[in-house]
């Protein structure tokens, strides 16, 4: 592709660097800027630049937040006894989306996939079994997106927990098999989670 300037090559080129974004798009969405103010191109940057620099990690669920703790842990009407874990925070926006669970999280960074070469040592799982036992969890949600690689990290979770005396459940089967959890509608979504069933890893 040839490009008018080595500023706009350099923009597109960067911009075709994110996911799902190809050149064509990458083109259009520098072509747009070009024509807009200057403090457009400069709240742009800036916010990326927060986003690198002030953003952390919850230090209790992994949830992507501004402080040591993430809005969801900090807040105490939510119910501590009910812990949903997840691959990442795509996933717990997708939940909190639904306005159906009220408890807190746990992202794990991911799901183990030995195709990819990802193991559980990859995962957050030493810091999740590292908060059994306690009291004041009595339910643990599997909300992992039904692939088979969500099964096999539900299934290895649910195996390493069974000795603790903790109901497990899943999300209702109201997610079509190999879909991803992100892209499911709030609506089945939020109907799965108050539809949960108890996680058999027999």
């Amino acid at each position: 592709m040839q490009y008018p300037s080595k500023s706009i090559e350099e923009a597109v080129t960067e911009i075709a660097r994110l996911p799902g974004i190809g050149k064509k798009t990458a083109l259009r969405l520098a072509l747009h800027l070009l024509k807009q103010d200057q403090q457009v191109s400069l709240n742009l940057a800036e916010s990326i630049l927060n986003l690198k620099q002030k953003t952390q990690y919850c230090t209790q669920c992994f949830n992507i937040a501004d402080e040591k703790l993430c809005s969801i842990c900090a807040n105490l009407r939510r119910d501590k006894s009910i812990v949903c874990i997840v691959e990442d925070t795509r996933d717990v926006i997708a939940i909190e989306n639904t306005a159906q669970y009220q408890g807190l999280y746990f992202v794990l960074g991911g799901v183990i996939s030995p195709i990819n070469g990802i193991g559980p040592s990859d995962l957050k799982m030493e810091q999740l079994f590292a908060k059994f036992p306690n009291e004041d969890i009595k339910e643990l949600v599997l909300a992992l997106s039904p692939t088979i690689d969500g099964d096999t990290t539900a299934f290895y979770i649910s195996k390493k927990l069974k000795e603790f005396p903790l109901r497990i459940t899943t999300i209702a089967r109201g997610i079509a098999v190999g879909s991803e959890l992100e892209y499911t509608d709030e609506i089945t979504l939020g109907r799965s989670l108050n539809k949960r069933i108890s996680y058999d890893s027999e």
